[in-house]
């Protein structure tokens, strides 16, 4: 019986042991995404706006970009920036309190 409950914790600690491993891999790629480089065409497909919208956002500085050869590409880290800079929940108020 004892053999089991050792058996029972030791297998309980891997399992613990391979969670911490796959978050710290979550968020290694988290890192790794924010450094990457869109194009248009996956901006409006994950914002889910039109190319004329995406314009106005790059015309008027609201969405910083690199252009080559008449291509233009965005950093994700950019995108959810403006994500966040314009997040708003109901809920609370400005200050953050209800």
């Amino acid at each position: 019986m004892t053999e089991i409950i050792d058996l029972i914790l030791a297998l309980s600690q891997e399992i613990k042991d391979i969670k911490a491993r796959i978050e710290l891999l979550r968020q290694s790629r988290a890192e790794v995404l924010k450094d990457t480089w869109i194009d248009n065409q996956d901006v409006l497909q994950t914002l889910h706006i039109s190319k004329r919208t995406l314009q106005t956002l790059r015309t008027n500085g609201t969405l910083p970009y690199s252009k080559v050869k008449g291509k233009f590409y965005y950093r994700v880290a950019d995108i959810e920036q403006l994500l966040q800079d314009n997040y708003y929940n109901h809920n609370f108020k400005r200050d953050g309190n209800k």
